[in-house]
């Protein structure tokens, strides 16, 4: 590959970033798209990732015949103790029918969604939404340099897929037969509390320094994107604290600023309202019979809460208390906000929870007072 190792998060780490099974599943794409309607196979093939990354990858197969072709890289997740490093991730493609897009297929070792609460419905590959914008996008450059439609079919697969999964969430969320592909910037950033909890302080101490009265920690892109939006912060606001909630609170209580705030999917804020200040899931799973009863706190009646103990993820648990008008993502948020009120000098700081679902919509909140 070029940019095979991209920057470590922080100068003087040995820790090597990598890349996300959506990422090399969108470099076997447009490879084997390439190969389908050229007849050649771009080695190394160059795709364009968010945030303008752009990676090209070394093709570990190809291979080309009776109306496909296939392509296949071999994942490489830097220093991250990812299961699926190593694995060889392939793409192979046919033409569509006229009009019909992207479309997407399982093939060996990649899983099947059977149950409700997941980004992608059941019934559907485990590609996640990231991964196929990424695929399409993929799709659409090679349909315009070669002037031809962007009708495919994509099956992914991973040997030993199914194998590899056992070792993954992936059983307990009801994905059958193999691993997801997952990834929604392309990279893989290595797990390393030192590392990301020093930028995490660094980002506080670049706020203070230029006087911000307001920061912003969110657990992901999605919930940085929405806060962002949600209160005009300025970049320099905006603290990418992961999974690192109770680091990033506990360098606010000694080095404070006015407002806080704490922003984050469903599941994640669900597992600090309930004691998590790592909430990252190999410490552990958001207890449903614990969410049950707090949104027994909220109104719900024991139906509901039933169905919330009996749901596959929190996503599906909030969409059973919305159903039945239960305020769940506002009782999440104040539970979360009396744990986390515990982490700060609440004297120097007013805090806030902000609760978003996948697609960024604010859905509970709680605010300290002043």
């Amino acid at each position: 590959m070029s940019e095979q190792t991209p920057t470590p998060p922080e100068q003087g780490t040995a820790l090597r970033r990598g890349w996300t099974t959506g990422a090399c599943a969108t470099a076997a794409t447009k490879a084997a798209f390439t190969a389908l309607v050229s007849g050649h196979f771009p080695d190394p093939v160059q795709v364009t990732l968010p945030k303008n990354r752009t990676p090209a990858f070394s093709l570990a197969v190809q291979e080309q015949g009776d109306g496909t072709a296939m392509a296949g890289i071999i994942k490489d997740a830097g220093d991250d103790p990812d299961v699926t490093h190593g694995a060889l991730i392939r793409a192979k493609v046919r033409l569509g029918a006229p009009g019909s897009g992207v479309t997407f297929a399982a093939g060996e070792g990649v899983g099947m969604v059977t149950r409700a609460g997941l980004p992608i419905p059941a019934g559907e590959p485990a590609i996640n939404p990231s991964p196929r914008a990424m695929i399409q996008q993929a799709v659409g450059e090679v349909a315009a340099q070669f002037n031809v439609p962007g009708d495919v079919e994509v099956e992914i697969s991973v040997p030993r897929g199914a194998e590899i999964a056992i070792e993954t969430l992936n059983p307990r969320l009801g994905i059958v037969g193999g691993l997801s592909i997952l990834g929604t910037t392309g990279v893989v950033i290595p797990f390393s509390c030192s590392a990301w909890i020093h930028s995490i302080q660094r980002g506080i101490d670049v706020a203070r320094a230029a006087g911000l009265p307001h920061v912003a920690g969110s657990t992901g892109r999605t919930s940085e994107k929405a806060v962002q939006a949600h209160h005009e912060l300025p970049e320099e606001a905006l603290i990418d604290m992961g999974d690192f909630i109770g680091g990033m609170l506990k360098y606010l209580r000694t080095h404070p600023v006015p407002r806080i705030t704490v922003a984050g999917g469903m599941a994640k804020i669900t597992k600090l309202s309930q004691g998590f200040m790592d909430v990252h899931s190999r410490r552990g799973q958001a207890d449903l019979g614990q969410l049950a009863d707090l949104a027994a706190t909220a109104g719900a009646d024991e139906t509901c809460q039933e169905r919330i103990r009996q749901s596959n993820t929190v996503a599906e648990a909030f969409d059973h208390a919305r159903a039945a008008d239960v305020p769940i993502g506002d009782a999440v948020a104040r539970a979360a906000l009396h744990f986390a009120l515990h982490l700060i000098d609440p004297q120097q700081s007013q805090l806030e929870i902000l609760v978003f679902d996948r697609s960024g919509h604010l859905v509970g909140e709680a605010t300290s007072a002043p």
